[in-house]
């Protein structure tokens, strides 16, 4: 009650799955989703409608880039190309994380979600 109307919210209730349709609101907001759960059961679960966040383990980031890299490629998969998802940990960065491993992350994530309808050719850009 507190917000007010209009400003874009992102809801986010770690741990609970259970709770992702409860979150859902109208449409400027974003459903946070952490690891425990997969990408794509979550957002089927909250509407496709809605945007959501997420949702790589963190724990990822104390691997290696091959690893990273893979499990990037495994929640974009997960997202389909639908409109709407925002790459995110699933929740919080470890202590331990390597920077460099933070900076892999960040790398995988651009090379892998380029998607051809925005390219260069149609006014887009590539970066």
């Amino acid at each position: 009650e507190g917000v007010t109307p209009g400003v874009p919210l992102i809801n986010f209730a770690t741990g609970n799955p259970e709770l992702l349709p409860l979150l859902r609101g109208d449409r400027r907001t974003v459903v946070g989703v952490d690891w425990r759960i997969e990408l794509d059961v979550a957002w089927k679960r909250v509407g496709h409608d809605i945007s959501v966040q997420g949702n790589l383990d963190p724990s990822v980031l104390l691997t290696d880039a091959k690893t990273i890299r893979a499990a990037v490629q495994d929640v974009l998969d997960k997202a389909g190309g639908r409109p709407g998802h925002i790459f995110n940990l699933g929740h919080g960065v470890l202590q331990q994380t390597p920077v460099e491993n933070a900076i892999e992350l960040v790398k995988a994530v651009k090379e892998l979600s380029v998607r051809d309808d925005f390219s260069a050719e149609d006014g887009g850009t590539d970066s």
